[in-house]
């Protein structure tokens, strides 16, 4: 009797052993808040169940994930803006690592707004004067046809997506140099601060803008930024098959295809 019993408290942990070795660790994905927020995030369940994997996503910007891939702390980086642009701005203050082993791969893109404040009866401005502002030549809504105040440019610092994006388009890939700045660290910050700040010009996310109910300068030129997956070297199938996966999650639910 006590060996059966053996045998079959034996049978119960090896069989448990079993089940545990045969589930896959999560592929860790970390990186730009825009696309986690608008593609991965709500999407998760879906991208799991079509490419097979289990995943783990943190949303902190595009430039900070590069890093942590290239540090070995996860299976992919998110992007925003492209591969080239992000690459640039980390460089400058870490120019020996292995950028030449990235690889990206194009999911998706989604559009850049000029957000401002319900109050600022501004609604209309052409994107030379945006240039202007955002390299710091118009400092004053009088400029742009509003009241006589200050321009605060609300943006995410040096690194993210958005920024990056509307920088290479804008500026030649030159950062941002306006009068007033109010920089902060993602995405969400921008669209709080300018629901606080009747002066904020918030360079932000359409998708963002419109959820809060925010309203967007018609500028006459449309920025789009690049939804992108990057591995270290070669995907493994594993990655591959959560590249597919996002891509067709994308197409499915309306997304424009990444050019």
């Amino acid at each position: 009797m006590r060996l059966g019993m053996v045998a079959a408290l034996l049978l119960g942990w090896f069989a448990s052993a079993g089940g545990s070795a045969g589930r896959a660790d999560p592929l860790t994905i970390q990186g730009s808040s825009t696309a986690s927020s608008t593609l991965l995030v709500p999407n998760q369940a879906a991208i799991e169940a079509i490419s097979g994997q289990p995943l783990k996503i943190v949303s902190i910007r595009s430039d900070i994930g590069l890093l942590r891939l290239l540090a070995g702390q996860s299976e992919f980086a998110a992007i925003s803006t492209s591969l080239r642009q992000a690459i640039e701005s980390l460089r400058p203050n870490s120019p020996n690592l292995p950028y030449d082993r990235l690889m990206a791969f194009p999911v998706s893109q989604v559009r850049v707004a000029f957000a401002v404040n319900p109050s600022n009866r501004v609604r209309q401005v052409n994107m030379a004067l945006i240039r202007q502002v955002l390299a710091g030549e118009v400092t004053n809504w009088k400029q742009l046809g509003g009241a006589d105040e200050p321009i605060r440019v609300a943006y995410v610092q040096s690194g993210g997506g958005v920024t990056l994006s509307v920088a290479g388009e804008l500026l030649g890939g030159r950062a941002f140099t306006p009068a007033n700045p109010i920089r902060v660290s993602f995405g969400a910050q921008v669209i709080r601060v300018v629901e606080q700040e009747p002066r904020a010009l918030g360079i932000a996310q359409l998708g963002l803008t419109r959820e809060h109910q925010l309203p967007e300068l018609t500028t006459g030129q449309v920025i789009e930024q690049e939804l992108g997956l990057v591995t270290l070297g070669e995907p493994t199938p594993a990655q591959l098959a959560v590249i597919n996966a996002v891509r067709r999650v994308a197409s499915d639910t309306g997304m424009p295809a990444a050019r």
